[in-house]
C-alpha cells in the first residue's frame, strides 16, 4: 500500500499523494480506507497546519477502481453500504473532519470519485487543462455518495447537470460553480500549489481550526445564530492570546 499512497511530513505539511498513474490513481476500497486513516491521523498531529492531497502522472484521479469490488457479493443494502459506500463516505468525513486545511492539487482528469475528492478538500488548485465529471449515470448508478461530497460546496443546478449530462467540465466551469479554488497555467500547478500551503502554514495553528469549524459549521445556522457563533469563536482566539 505504501508505494501507491506515499505520506511524507513536510515540516508543518503532511504530504499525501497517490502513485498509480498506470491505472489513472484510481484507488481500491482498501487504499480509500487508508488515505482516509493518512488523513485523521495527520488532522490530529499538533505539529501539522495543512494536508496535501497530489498525484503524479496525466491524471489526478479516475474515480474508485472498479476492480475492487468485494469478493463476497452483498446480500442486502447494509451489507452493500458497508462493503461500498462506507470507504467512499469515511474519505469525505475524514477531510471535513479535519481540523486543518485539506488542499487538494488536480491535474488532467478528475472523474466520479476523484471528482468528488477535488470538490469536498478545502482548497483545490486546478490546472487550466483539468477536467471534471460524474459519470456513473452512464452505468445507471446514481452517484449520490459522489453528490453529498459536492452537496456543500457546488451550486445544486451544477451539480445536476454533472450527474445527468454525465459531461466533463473543464477548471474555470468548475471555479465558477464553486468546487475549485483557484485555476493557474497548467506549467505552473505545483509552484502555484505550494505557494497556497506556505501560506497556511505560516499562520497559527489555532486561528486555522478556527476558519476551518466555522465554515464548516455556520452555513447551517440562520444567519443571527452564525453571526453569534463568529462573534464568540473570535473572542475566544483573542483572549487565548492575551
Amino acid at each position: 500500500m505504501e508505494d501507491v499512497l506515499k505520506l511524507e511530513q513536510d515540516g508543518e505539511i503532511a504530504r499525501i499523494t497517490i502513485d498509480r498513474a498506470d491505472r489513472g490513481n484510481m484507488l481500491t476500497l482498501d487504499m480509500l480506507d487508508h488515505v482516509s486513516a493518512l488523513i485523521i491521523d495527520a488532522g490530529c498531529d499538533p505539529s501539522i497546519k495543512a494536508i496535501s492531497i497530489a498525484s503524479v502522472g496525466d491524471d489526478f484521479c479516475l474515480g474508485r477502481d472498479p476492480e475492487s469490488a468485494p469478493e463476497d457479493t452483498p446480500k442486502n443494502g447494509i451489507e452493500m453500504r458497508e462493503a461500498l459506500t462506507a470507504p467512499i463516505l469515511g474519505f469525505y468525513d475524514a477531510v471535513r473532519g479535519a481540523d486543518i486545511p485539506v488542499v487538494a492539487t488536480v491535474q488532467g482528469r478528475a472523474a466520479g470519485f476523484g471528482c468528488a475528492a477535488a470538490a469536498v478538500c478545502d482548497i483545490t488548485v486546478a490546472a487550466d487543462d483539468a477536467r471534471f465529471s460524474l459519470p456513473e449515470m452512464k452505468h445507471n448508478l446514481p452517484p449520490t455518495a459522489a453528490i453529498s461530497a459536492h452537496i456543500d460546496r457546488t451550486m445544486p443546478k451544477s451539480i445536476a447537470w454533472l450527474v445527468y449530462s454525465t459531461n466533463e467540465i473543464d477548471a474555470h466551469s468548475a471555479r465558477a460553480v464553486g468546487f475549485v479554488s483557484h485555476v493557474v497555467p497548467a506549467g505552473e500547478l505545483y509552484d502555484r500549489s505550494e505557494e497556497v500551503l506556505q501560506t497556511i502554514v505560516s499562520r497559527d495553528r489555532v486561528a486555522l481550526a478556527t476558519c476551518k469549524a466555522y465554515l464548516t459549521n455556520a452555513r447551517l445556522m440562520e444567519t443571527p445564530q452564525a453571526s453569534d457563533l463568529a462573534a464568540n469563536m473570535l473572542a475566544l482566539v483573542m483572549s487565548s492570546k492575551g
